[in-house]
């Protein structure tokens, strides 16, 4: 079964006079089965109101901040940590336990 990638933004920061967005809450969540794995981060983000192509909290919709998180944290890199941690838990090579 192949791995099924959801990213999602919680809630982001602005700054009330501009609108501008400053932090980005981001959340990856991988399912293969019944093993999953997810990870969950902040990205600072940098911006310009005068900048042609500033877009302001009332205006974002979610696939934009998306697109700055991905580009930030690396979208490959992040599902590819998330595919090698659900492989781990299919197949483990420690164990923890008593034998009684």
């Amino acid at each position: 079964m192949a791995v099924a990638y959801t990213w999602s933004i919680p809630t982001v920061e602005r700054n009330l006079a501009d609108g501008g967005v400053t932090i980005a809450h981001w959340r990856c969540s991988a399912v293969d089965g019944d093993y999953s794995a997810s990870s969950y981060g902040t990205c600072g983000l940098e911006y310009d109101a005068s900048a042609d192509d500033f877009i302001a909290y009332d205006s974002l919709t979610e696939a934009n901040v998306l697109g700055w998180v991905q580009a930030i944290v690396g979208q490959a890199d992040t599902e590819a940590a998330l595919a090698a941690k659900i492989e781990a838990d299919k197949t483990p090579t420690t164990g923890a336990g008593t034998p009684w």
